[in-house]
């Protein structure tokens, strides 16, 4: 078996070969179709969910036992609208069953988006990573400054690269100084105030990395991985015990087959649920484990009330301004971000339709001669739920976040309009905006534009109600199995034994200004500490 030093050479070696840069799809002898799996199988772990913190910890596990990795999704390797940075966001139009993307609408009516892939988040997004902060650390329980580090280094090893500025970018990039997001960081993964560069999963070529590159690390005879394998529950001991205890799952594979999957028995073994925000409490609910409103409502089999799983749901709210450009732009992705004193993330795209609009919805202009510039509001006070719709696992739960329910929430966004807009009107960034177009006429057209609540507004009346008018997701909801509530610090939930949750379900807080930086580590440091803590009461037998 290989250690973790000759690994981490394979991996310098391997990332020579022509498939670390994209051009050829990796040959993981360990992925398989689900329609090819036995019938039952057995394993020391079982992963649920092939994503951002998913892969991670199977990959670790693997090392030294059997893992089971379950995806819901297909491969993202062959698919040239994840794997090229030109066709970014062309799937969340797909709404058919195949797409990566699974659109749903929360209940306050603003469009979002559920992974569908192997790869999660990382497959879909826009590529940004920056570590988090201070604060995410300590919420998360991690208390290992080594393994943090190693972590992190693991991670980048094989899927981040530093960008290279386009000139509107660095023109954005001196007008956020210019507006008073100082000082000027340069390039950096770490979370400072100011304005910096921070990586990308976009290679120079323009060649998405996932987090599917980081099974480059797994053992192969320990790792098993289906794709297109939808988990319709997690399996419980009751009978003669104080605590229910896992010890399998149920999940079908394309044509509609059912397969079980059950852990061998060891005193250690475990499930780990991976699937998302969304995924891993609607997974709880539909094995038993959830309030009992919810449990009782679709006629599921109680397994322990809990009222706390789907609850705490956040979503930072994302208000966006597009301003078009006097002379051409590049096509350009997330590359550098302002972290205000105020509370804001605020980040640029160019160059590329961020809203899905026709050539109609931009008025005479065209997203390929502009950018859009946007202001994420960090740690909003405003919370929802999430309820069942039904017990089909492959549907959407009922979602509310209640953005701006909380006047902070408000006064946050408020802010960082403003600051955009003093960055708009930068000498810095004067090249890059039509000289007779006013603050006033940027925020006319933007509230014209279909994304809008309501539709067609004529005129932004004050930026308290533009924010609220043109809020938007992006795309970083947590919650639902929060660390303290629904999980202990181990990441284990409350009275129940051999499962943890594992992923951004289990956040306060979204954590830095882009989470997949934080969550690649999250996945990679729990699967290292789980994994010693197995092998060091292996050795005291």
């Amino acid at each position: 078996m290989l250690t973790y030093a000759l690994l981490g050479a394979f991996v310098t070696i391997l990332c020579f070969h022509k498939f670390c840069s994209g051009e050829i799809p990796p040959n993981y002898t360990f992925m398989h179709e689900a329609t090819k799996a036995p019938k039952i199988s057995y394993y020391d772990y079982i992963v649920i969910g092939g994503g951002t913190t998913g892969i991670p910890i199977a990959t670790s596990l693997s090392q030294n036992y059997s893992v089971l990795l379950l995806e819901r999704g297909a491969s993202p390797y062959g698919n040239p609208n994840i794997t090229n940075k030109a066709n970014f966001g062309s799937y969340f139009s797909d709404n058919s069953p195949d797409s990566p993307s699974q659109r749903f609408v929360s209940v306050d009516g603003v469009v979002n988006a559920r992974p569908r892939v192997l790869g999660g988040g990382t497959s879909i997004n826009a590529g940004f990573y920056s570590h988090g902060e201070a604060r995410f650390i300590k919420e998360a329980k991690l208390k290992d400054e080594r393994l943090i580090i190693e972590s992190y280094q693991w991670v980048e090893k094989v899927m981040v690269f530093k960008p290279v500025l386009t000139r509107w970018h660095s023109a954005l990039e001196g007008a956020l100084v210019e507006a008073g997001v100082a000082p000027e960081n340069g390039f950096t993964y770490d979370h400072i105030i100011g304005t910096k560069v921070g990586g990308t999963i976009f290679d120079q070529d323009g060649t998405r990395h996932t987090a599917a590159d980081l099974l480059q690390y797994a053992n192969p005879k320990g790792l098993y991985l289906l794709l297109h394998a939808t988990v319709h529950k997690l399996l419980f001991k009751t009978k003669g015990r104080s605590r229910p205890m896992a010890y399998g799952v149920v999940y079908e594979d394309a044509s509609g087959r059912k397969h079980r999957a059950y852990l061998k028995g060891g005193r250690m073994d475990e499930i780990i649920l991976s699937a998302g925000a969304l995924g891993s409490p609607q997974l709880l609910m539909l094995s038993g484990i959830g309030p009992k409103d919810q449990l009782h409502t679709h006629n599921i089999k109680p397994v322990l009330y809990h009222p706390l799983i789907g609850q705490d749901m956040v979503d930072n709210p994302l208000n966006e301004i597009f301003i078009p450009s006097p002379i051409p732009v590049a096509q350009s992705l997330v590359d550098i971000v302002g972290i205000t004193q105020s509370g804001n993330y605020i980040e640029a795209v160019e160059g590329v339709n961020l809203i899905g609009g026709t050539a109609f919805d931009y008025q005479g202009y065209s997203y390929e001669m502009g950018g859009f510039i946007f202001e994420k509001v960090n740690y909003p006070n405003s919370k929802g739920d999430m309820k069942l719709k039904n017990r089909n696992p492959a549907d959407n739960p009922s979602v509310t976040f209640n953005y701006f329910k909380e006047s902070n929430d408000l006064r946050k966004c408020v802010l960082g309009v403003k600051t955009i807009l003093t960055a708009i009107e930068s000498k810095a960034f004067s090249k890059f905006k039509y000289t007779n177009m006013t603050i006033q006429d940027i925020l006319d057209l933007n509230v014209k534009m279909p994304t809008s609540f309501p539709v067609h507004a004529n005129t932004s009346s004050s930026l308290e109600q533009y924010c609220k008018d043109n809020v938007k997701t992006i795309w970083h909801y947590h919650g639902g199995c929060q660390m303290g509530k629904v999980v202990n610090e181990d990441y284990k939930i409350l009275g129940v034994n051999a499962v943890r949750v594992i992923d951004g379900s289990t956040l306060t807080n979204s954590p830095g200004t882009n989470p997949q930086a934080s969550l690649l580590m999250l996945g990679r440091y729990m699967g290292v500490t789980i994994l010693n803590k197995r092998l060091a009461s292996d050795k005291s037998k």
